[in-house]
């Protein structure tokens, strides 16, 4: 198929977005997400303050959607959020897109999206935004220029040299004199550990992130959050998976996952290593069959499934079809043994010919 050439015919007012954000952002965004971060730059842009229920009644969102879409635009650090004594969101702060291998030191302060309450939302959407007061959320050290004594200090030490080696292993090439920079700057300035930076950079290229920009972003937010251990990071980071929402959306689940949930959750994706597809459709079933228990429910199917080798969709449509087949080979017979004995005097009572017990649970395996 041929090119498409795109033309602007038209001067009409509009809001700039940082191509950076197409080209790496945008494609790990979910749709909510997307909308407010685009919504949150239009209304910066014409100097207008918004609120999280206005946003959620505009998109057609709850509230605890419009926190989640947030809190992840947080975490890749493109937004920073401000909270009152009572933590009470009152102001969000658009962090400027770097383009340059280095952050510019004359950069400008984030611009700042005013948080109203809901009865000042429409009167607020004519007033420039005001100050808000200081974040409540700790803000991490900031990275300082080594020295290259410092950096050579770093590379000799024999734990260092080891940790290097993993990393360059994991990306597959050496690591340039910045990015040794940056795991000197998680070592000595955030205080992670060795394995904490072994788990970092691994969980950073599992998602396909090999620049050190972002690996730099995610490990500001673990530092800000308290992390200090690979377990506890792990249990961060799973919280913000968007496969985890769609599971938890697909249960019809609103709020955050438990522990208890996210045990499941990892259950199905890491030790069945099912696809989201195949959970997605062992939770629609869930729900079409019960309204409580439903994360046992669908790990029922799940298990059932892992145990009879299901790998593909396809595979749970050849299990439907033999399990069909097999109840209506099991009603013919009751059809049957239930002719036969109406015709004995012997057998002119209630019988048991097969265990129901025994039938249902097959049923919910399915």
């Amino acid at each position: 198929m041929s090119r498409i050439k795109i033309y602007k015919d038209s001067r009409a007012n509009y809001t700039a977005l940082s191509n950076r954000f197409i080209d790496e952002y945008m494609k790990d965004a979910n749709d909510a997400q997307l909308k407010v971060y685009l919504y949150l730059v239009r209304v910066m842009s014409a100097g207008l303050s918004t609120s999280i229920s206005d946003m959620a009644d505009k998109f057609n969102h709850t509230e605890k959607d419009i926190m989640r879409a947030l809190r992840y635009w947080e975490q890749t650090n493109l937004l920073r959020l401000d909270y009152d004594d009572s933590k009470t969101l009152v102001g969000i702060h658009i962090e400027e897109i770097q383009t340059t291998d280095e952050p510019s030191s004359s950069a400008p302060l984030a611009p700042v999206v005013s948080i109203v309450p809901r009865q000042q939302a429409v009167q607020a959407t004519h007033t420039p935004s005001m100050p808000v007061s200081p974040t409540s959320i700790p803000s991490a050290p900031a990275k300082p220029s080594f020295t290259a004594d410092e950096l050579r200090s770093f590379k000799e030490r024999e734990e260092t040299a080891q940790l290097l080696f993993i990393v360059e292993s994991y990306l597959k090439r050496p690591l340039t004199a910045s990015e040794m920079k940056s795991i000197l700057y998680f070592s000595e300035v955030l205080h992670f550990s060795v394995d904490l930076i072994d788990y970092l950079v691994q969980y950073c290229i599992e998602r396909g992130k090999k620049d050190f920009k972002y690996i730099e972003a995610v490990a500001i937010n673990w530092a800000q959050a308290g992390i200090t251990t690979p377990k506890q990071a792990e249990k961060f980071a799973y919280k913000y998976d968007k496969s985890v929402y769609a599971i938890m959306n697909a249960l019809g689940k609103s709020a955050s996952p438990t522990s208890k949930e996210l045990e499941y959750i990892k259950r199905w994706t890491k030790e069945y290593t099912f696809p989201l597809d195949i959970i997605l459709e062992a939770c629609e079933r869930t729900v079409l069959a019960t309204d409580k228990h439903r994360f046992e429910y669908a790990d029922s199917i799940l298990c059932s499934w892992f145990n009879s080798g299901v790998h593909h969709k396809s595979d749970i449509q050849k299990m439907d079809d033999l399990f069909q087949k097999k109840r209506s080979t099991v009603s013919g017979n009751s059809t049957y043994a239930k002719g036969t004995a109406s015709t004995n005097k012997f057998n002119n009572y209630p019988q048991r010919e097969y265990d129901y017990e025994a039938l249902e649970k097959e049923l919910l395996s399915y």
